[in-house]
């Protein structure tokens, strides 16, 4: 057997997805791991995230028929193997050679729409093309810094558009990088020589072939959204929204969905958990647009809990890298498979035989139940 197919039966040999990165840490250097892993200041919101849904309990109904239930949706207007996503993250090269073209592939053999970052280490066009190797219907969409010279945003759109991406997520939560300290312990600042985000060459302004770096700007604000509907049709994701008070603005300033999210406890420690943050964020939206969440997902059951509480689908983010690091494509597939298993399992058990079942008298807080 070869290392990648050993690696690939020992990502789908675990029984969940905290052993696999458990391996994952035995695979990497230790400075990539902690980069993948790490969070901002003390970590708090990293393990807030997750052990928001640990504070939750599922009420089942039961004598329910879910024989026929399906879990494809679609997300704005794409189709979905079940109400999950890839969400973005930076530099998979860092976890396996083939990087973000691995990735694609996994993902695309799940069935599933990959959000590509644009601090991939693989230009977008080309983890669309190897997501189509797989499936010529793939969906890939692109993660967007908006930055502070229009005409090099306006080119990054364009080449989104170019590769085929069919929707624009613009991240919204970081005006400044966030702090992290083990980043700082390992001195990781840049990537190896042979490695660049690969989607920052040839931009306006550049000097050579070389890669700009993604540039952060406390300037932005809601008329930046305005200038990006001006240059693209595709539709528009904001993604990093915590309170209710921004979600009610993205409605009004014309975002096609948003993102419950704190950048996976990277920017802003002490930030509310995206769990936390979503019933009061589904309240204000009133249905208007579709409510994506990310952080802290690591179950099937979590994708129920956040389901109910108001969430159209969700994204892991983490996870997916640890499958890489430790299968390629056939370990982020397995990533998914695992989620999918878990959470039509839930399902049944629950007694939910439609998507739209799903709501939040299915749940309560752990040690109390609903009279």
């Amino acid at each position: 057997m070869t290392a990648e197919r050993s690696r690939a039966a020992h990502a789908r040999d675990h029984s969940s997805l905290a052993a696999l990165e458990q391996r994952a840490r035995e695979l990497l250097d230790p400075a990539y791991y902690d980069y993948y892993a790490g969070g901002a200041g003390d970590e708090i919101t990293v393990a807030d995230n997750e052990q928001a849904f640990r504070r939750l309990a599922l009420l089942p109904r039961v004598l329910r028929d879910t024989s026929g239930r399906s879990s494809a949706t679609t997300l704005l207007g794409d189709p979905s193997s079940m109400p999950v996503f890839v969400s973005p993250t930076a530099f998979h090269r860092l976890a396996h050679p083939d990087g973000e073209r691995a990735t694609a592939r996994g993902v695309a053999a799940a069935g599933l729409i990959m959000i590509a970052s644009m601090a991939g280490t693989v230009a977008i066009g080309e983890v669309t093309a190897a997501a189509r190797e797989i499936d010529r219907e793939a969906r890939v969409w692109f993660q967007l810094y908006l930055q502070p010279e229009p005409d090099v945003t306006e080119e990054l759109v364009r080449r989104a558009e170019q590769a085929g991406c069919t929707a624009l997520v613009v991240t919204v939560d970081s005006p400044v990088h966030g702090r992290r300290a083990r980043e700082d312990h390992h001195g990781f600042r840049d990537l190896p020589p042979t490695m660049c985000a690969e989607n920052m060459r040839n931009l306006p302004g550049a000097n050579g072939s070389g890669a700009r770096p993604i540039a952060m700007s406390p300037d932005f604000t809601w008329d930046h959204l305005h200038r990006l509907r001006e240059v693209t049709q595709l539709p528009v994701v904001l993604k990093g929204i915590l309170h209710p008070e921004d979600a009610q603005l993205a409605v009004q300033h014309g975002a096609d969905a948003i993102v419950v999210s704190n950048h996976g406890g990277r920017q802003l420690d002490r930030a509310v958990a995206t769990l936390d943050a979503l019933p009061a964020i589904a309240a204000a939206v009133a249905g208007r647009i579709p409510i994506f969440l990310d952080g802290g997902v690591r179950r099937g059951s979590d994708v129920v809990l956040a389901l109910a509480l108001g969430a159209t689908a969700v994204g892991v983010g983490r996870p997916v890298l640890w499958g890489l690091a430790v299968g390629g494509d056939k370990g982020v597939t397995g990533v998914l498979d695992t989620l999918r298993s878990e959470f039509e399992h839930t399902l049944t058990l629950c007694g939910i035989a439609e998507l739209s079942e799903l709501n939040s008298g299915l749940i309560t807080a752990r040690g109390v139940v609903a009279q």
